[in-house]
């Protein structure tokens, strides 16, 4: 298991970001999705996936923990676009997110940070972007989930 970027968002990416930041459309946001480590399908055979809908498709489950749901981040919540032009890079990030009070059940392998084009969108219309090893098992404390110090994404 390892970090991978899903091929439906390869060169997608920062313009999906941008479009949440931009409010471009209205409601779009970015949303974190928790696996359940039982059942999971290889990254090999996720990174094919081309909606959230396709994700939970097979055998992969999203995790059903009392003290998890989706965390949705809207425009207010990103940082500007700003390519490093020193590093010729462009690092996105997002920030920490805290679950309250995660409760045992299921244990947990990977957080999915993607794109949603509206705020009613159904999970055919939300497409995965990144996936992110995240392996826990919930003892009902707080869980705070931080992609990578250096961001969820980087361009170069």
């Amino acid at each position: 298991m390892a970090d991978f970027k899903f091929n439906v968002g390869l060169g997608r990416v920062a313009e999906l970001y941008n479009r949440v930041k931009t409010g471009d459309p209205a409601g779009s946001a970015l949303v974190l999705v928790a696996l359940s480590a039982a059942n999971l399908e290889s990254d090999a055979v996720l990174r094919d996936k081309d909606t959230l809908a396709d994700v939970l498709s097979g055998s992969t489950d999203e995790v059903t923990n009392t003290g998890y749901s989706r965390k949705v981040l809207l425009a207010a919540d990103l940082a500007p676009l700003t390519p490093d032009d020193v590093n010729d890079r462009l690092d996105l990030d997002i920030p920490d997110q805290t679950y309250t009070s995660v409760q045992a059940g299921t244990n947990w392998a990977k957080i999915l940070v993607c794109y949603k084009p509206g705020a009613a969108s159904p999970d055919t219309a939300i497409i995965p972007l990144t996936s992110h090893d995240f392996p826990l098992i919930p003892d009902g404390t707080n869980v705070v989930v931080q992609i990578d110090a250096l961001g969820f994404w980087r361009g170069a």
